[in-house]
């Protein structure tokens, strides 16, 4: 099983792009934090590299920005290639299935819930629940 779960803040803005055949992609970075300090009591940060495609794609590029908490689900992707040097490089990215809000609402959406990105399943739309509704 290859299945990817990652939380963190984007370390740039999303750059979105379209393959020859139209196919739209958006590729950014997710920096996340480890859980523990290092020896000198600092949190220390991943940074891994992501890539969505179509729908989600166009849902990251458009609610998300440099800096804005998200939190995605996919598959690790491993690849080859030559580089400039010749020398053979190698890539691990994350291939972005779904993408979630995560942090605060932003005051710019007017206060509206916006919702995840499609993951090709319907989602059901919930409604508010009073506190006295609540069965604890």
């Amino acid at each position: 099983m290859n299945k990817v779960i990652l939380m963190g803040n984007l370390t740039r803005d999303p750059e979105t792009s379209q393959t020859n055949s139209g196919i739209t992609f958006t590729r950014f970075t997710v920096a996340v934090q480890r859980r523990f300090a290092n020896a000198e009591g600092e949190r220390e940060a991943d940074f891994i590299n992501c890539t969505a495609w179509r729908q989600t794609a166009e849902f990251i590029s458009k609610y998300f920005k440099k800096g804005n908490k998200i939190a995605v689900v996919g598959s690790v992707q491993t690849r080859t290639y030559e580089g400039q040097d010749g020398q053979t490089k190698y890539a691990t990215d994350v291939v972005v299935d779904e993408a979630h809000f995560t942090g605060a609402k932003d005051s710019s959406s007017g206060g509206e819930v916006r919702e995840s990105a499609p993951s090709g399943k319907k989602q059901a739309k919930l409604e508010p629940v009073e506190d006295d509704d609540l069965p604890f």
